[in-house]
């Protein structure tokens, strides 16, 4: 009953179908092979619009490097106090931005209170000698406790970090997930919305290791910038060819829509189980891959004992993490273990 996190889950075969496909012959080096041209039209029909892809390994790379490029070192970036940048990724878009800070806001379920935005966005005073003034929001959907931003709820934050003179980052480890909730399209929950810049996760969602920061609009004038932070930061990959060959995989055929399909089904099932079988309340809505569910200590013990992998979460419930590669016997015998409970 293993649901300790999606990137424990192995690399879907179509990846690693693809990585052997391309393992033959040679590719120029750094992003001039013909897969990464490949993915960047590629991305470009997904989004609708022309753009710029850098891959990388990380996530943390992702959103650290992309953040380097909208964040000067005497800057802020505004962002959840929940945010994986700020819980997750030991002070990597500080050390890449040279120095600048993460504005810390709240909201209910991790997503970004529309009005302490705006309160922190008016009262900005960039030529007050004390203040870090912000020059980006960034919000994570997925977020960190697994709700969804509608694209009408991005615009709305998006349109008051435009108003302030704000870039908008987005965060989309589990952007996938985010996406097949709902009815919106890759352009509308992006760009459209007010999204400068994004990183676009695949590990999450099947893929080996290959996450891609995208650039819209007046953005994809940074990309040289972006590439040359990258480079100085070690994260221009040589053989950008295997970054890119997985994220082909995933979009073609939309397999990272129908893998993140998979995964929200299985956490709704987990859900059912946990609020029906073991008496659990869930802490925030479900609305992609992830349950947060209190539960009395001794239930999770007991489903510990029984073999259960989860993660006691910093606002005191328990995470339960699905993925393309969940089984369905692991929900089955977590809802005999929930059943042994009553």
């Amino acid at each position: 009953m293993d649901f300790s996190s999606d990137t424990s889950a192995p690399a879907h075969p179509q990846i690693l179908e693809a990585l052997d496909r391309v393992n033959s012959g040679t590719e120029p080096s750094y992003g001039a092979d013909s897969e990464t041209l490949k993915l960047k039209a590629a991305l470009a029909e997904r989004f609708e619009t022309d753009v710029e892809v850098l891959p990388v390994a990380s996530g943390t790379a992702a959103n650290a490097l992309a953040l380097s490029i909208v964040c000067g070192s005497m800057e802020s970036v505004i962002c959840h106090r929940e945010a994986h940048i700020e819980r997750d990724e030991r002070g990597a878009p500080e050390f890449f931005t040279g120095g600048g800070k993460l504005h810390l806001c709240g909201g209910d379920h991790a997503k970004l209170d529309l009005d302490e935005v705006k309160s922190v966005c008016a009262g900005i005073q960039r030529g007050f000698v004390h203040e870090t003034p912000p020059a980006a929001l960034s919000l994570t959907n997925l977020t960190e406790s697994g709700a969804r931003y509608s694209a009408d709820e991005t615009a709305a934050l998006a349109q008051i970090a435009r108003n302030a003179d704000l870039k908008v980052h987005l965060d989309g480890a589990r952007f996938a997930n985010a996406l097949v909730s709902g009815e919106e399209t890759p352009a509308t929950m992006s760009w459209q919305a007010g999204v400068d810049l994004m990183s676009f996760g695949f590990t999450k969602n099947g893929a080996l290791g290959c996450e891609l920061i995208v650039l819209f609009n007046d953005m994809i004038e940074r990309f040289p910038q972006l590439q040359a932070r990258a480079k100085r930061a070690g994260h221009l990959p040589p053989k950008m060819r295997y970054l890119s060959a997985q994220a082909l995989a995933m979009l073609e055929g939309d397999l990272w829509l129908s893998s993140a399909r998979i995964a929200n089904t299985k956490a709704q099932a987990v859900a059912e189980i946990l609020t029906s079988e073991a008496g659990a309340r869930l802490a925030h809505p479900v609305e992609g891959n992830e349950v947060f569910a209190h539960m009395p200590d001794k239930v999770f013990e007991s489903l510990l004992s029984k073999g259960l992998r989860a993660y006691k979460w910093i606002d005191g419930s328990v995470r339960f993490v699905c993925h393309w590669n969940t089984s369905q016997k692991d929900v089955d015998d977590l809802a005999a273990a929930c059943r042994q409970l009553t």
